[in-house]
């Protein structure tokens, strides 16, 4: 089986796969989960892969919501990272069941030549990757140690090559201050409440000499019980963002000193976490990407070069992995033009025809990108030569 022939029969078998892959992105949609919760997604993917004949190691790697699933028995490993966990009220606003749905139909064609093209592709479920950082705890346990090269895509307004993913770490911060009736005897009392919001308006002062790059956001989880009460206790989470996890380590340390200083203003004490493990920046793989680019190409749908019209700021696990292994975060098509992920709108878009067509897409798209791997020997010494952390 050449090249040509092999992308004929992943093809072949996405389309047959196709009423199932959607009914799976849909059902993943209609039930949405929060990270490490993603039970009726693990169980349904699981199945799916049982179903195909592989073998599947479900609650892989001590998550209980991860599984891996592999075909072939030599050659070039190529994994397919599949994520399926949703947000806090506004569900699949992220597009997850998109990115599940495609990953694992890429995975199922690839493994159907793996054999033939003496190649091997790992199918992973990724739990928590909004801020859980499940792919980091999989690489702790050895997901990625034989892996050649990984891939994904993530839903958005556009098809776009890449987006600009920077390193991230949360930090949840407890103020204690000291209860007393709020009108009998105020002066007995230290509000921690006042001291979350010092610190929260020193963060919005911050902001104004921060780089282009970085970003600072909170909440406030805990304000007080009654407002007779001066508050005691006060709670909030932070968002640390910056271009690389060097410059990241300097911001942290500008935001802890922001959040101190409310706390010291309302002579209160402060205490904080910061959550492990942090997201890194992401490392896209040109000769990697340049392959999918085409694939795309070739198969009808257009990727765009990030530009400052189609720029996507965010984070991810993904860029954990691509610090390991050569990787991959294409961007694809799943909602009109100006739809902003994590909104209620892309929500929306993520159960449409667009989203119904990226699953598609995006698995044909990845399964020929990886039959690449396999039958072009030049393609992969170039995908490892260009991968900075090669020893």
């Amino acid at each position: 089986m050449d090249a040509t022939q092999a992308k004929q029969a992943v093809r072949a078998e996405v389309e047959r796969l196709t009423p199932q892959l959607l009914d799976i992105s849909h059902s993943l949609h209609a039930n949405p989960e929060l990270g490490f919760e993603e039970h009726h997604a693990h169980e349904i993917l699981s199945a799916a892969l049982e179903d195909e004949a592989l073998s599947v190691d479900r609650g892989a790697y001590d998550l209980p919501t991860a599984f891996a699933a592999r075909a072939g028995t030599s050659g070039p490993a190529i994994a397919v990272c599949c994520e399926y966990d949703a947000l806090p009220e506004i569900g699949h606003a992220c597009g997850h069941n998109v990115i599940a749905a495609a990953g694992l139909g890429a995975g199922l064609a690839a493994a159907k030549v793996a054999d033939a093209l003496n190649g091997r592709v790992a199918i992973l479920g990724t739990p928590a990757e909004e801020g859980g950082g499940g792919k980091e705890f999989m690489l702790r346990r050895g997901a990625f140690d034989d892996v050649d090269a990984a891939m994904m895509v993530h839903p958005a307004d556009h098809d776009i090559a890449t987006m600009q993913i920077i390193a991230c770490q949360a930090v949840d911060v407890t103020y204690h201050g000291k209860a007393a009736h709020a009108a009998a005897a105020p002066d007995q009392g230290r509000n921690a409440l006042d001291a979350a919001v010092l610190g929260y308006n020193a963060v919005a002062a911050l902001r104004q000499h921060i780089r282009p790059d970085e970003r600072v956001h909170g909440i406030f989880t805990d304000a007080g019980d009654k407002p007779n009460i001066v508050p005691s206790k006060a709670a909030a989470q932070w968002y640390a963002r910056s271009g690389t996890l060097d410059s990241l380590e300097r911001l942290k340390e500008r935001l802890s000193a922001c959040l101190a200083a409310g706390a010291a203003a309302a002579c209160c004490e402060m205490h904080s976490i910061w959550r492990d493990p942090p997201f890194f920046d992401m490392i896209d793989n040109t000769p990697l990407l340049e392959l999918y680019v085409n694939n795309s190409t070739e198969n009808g749908r257009f990727v765009h070069p990030q530009d400052a019209s189609r720029v996507v700021v965010g984070s991810t696990d993904m860029g954990n992995v691509s610090h390991k292994v050569p990787a991959i975060h294409p961007l694809i098509k799943v909602a009109p033009q100006g739809t902003a992920i994590h909104t209620s709108e892309f929500a929306q878009a993520a159960r449409s025809d667009l989203a119904d067509q990226a699953v598609v897409d995006g698995a044909i798209n990845m399964a020929m990108t990886i039959v690449d791997c396999w039958t072009k020997p030049e393609a992969l010494t170039a995908i490892h030569d260009s991968f900075p952390n090669n020893e």
